[in-house]
């Protein structure tokens, strides 16, 4: 039913279910771990009215019991969801619907698990989830964009010179900076503008 993605890691589609709406991915290592995808493999809908809260625990640095932070959820709507947790303080966990009920891998110090509870839509959209697990909704083709043609101007821009330094040469066509720089100016105040400015 779910699916917990890692990079660099194979894909997980098998969690442990823990109860008859709760689900359990164990993650190692997972200091090295800066984001998890949570998914629905498709196969099987959530009931009417129904969705999946996410949850993550690791150990607690003092008491090595086990820390849950409320991350976020997903639905049949929005069957998919990216969460950052290379963020997350020890000292925010709180109320969870896992219990006692699972348990961390006793080989690795390291062990975290991400949980899935099915729960009703009308609650999930109450909770609130753990302050920066939220992962950036800006899109990542903009942000290659902005950081781009940053790269261009500053690139460009390092080749400036006067007037005065012009050498004459007939194989080159020199473009005022400023023109290059009003064109940029222009571009990042339609950005603010519209963000999907660049889909147009």
């Amino acid at each position: 039913m779910f699916g917990c993605l890692v990079a660099g890691r194979l894909v997980q589609t098998d969690p442990v279910q823990v109860s008859s709406d709760k689900f359990v991915f164990n993650l190692p290592d997972y200091e090295s771990v800066k984001h998890v995808v949570v998914f629905m493999l498709g196969t099987v809908p959530f009931p009417a009215d129904m969705g999946g809260a996410v949850y993550f625990s690791f150990p607690d640095p003092v008491t090595g019991g086990p820390v849950w932070q409320l991350l976020g959820f997903i639905t049949n709507d929005k069957p998919s969801a990216i969460f950052k947790i290379s963020g997350l303080q020890a000292g925010e966990g709180g109320a969870h619907p896992f219990g006692s009920s699972s348990s961390f891998s006793s080989s690795s110090s390291s062990g975290a698990q991400v949980g899935v509870s099915v729960e009703p839509l009308q609650q999930l959209v109450q909770q609130i989830p753990v302050s920066g697990a939220s992962v950036s909704t800006v899109d990542s083709f903009l942000q290659f964009t902005q950081k781009m043609l940053d790269s261009l101007f500053n690139y460009a821009a390092s080749f400036a010179v006067t007037q005065n330094q012009i050498s004459p040469n007939r194989a080159e066509t020199f473009i005022p900076s400023s023109c290059v720089l009003r064109w940029y100016e222009n571009f990042q105040r339609r950005m603010a503008q519209n963000p999907n400015y660049w889909k147009n």
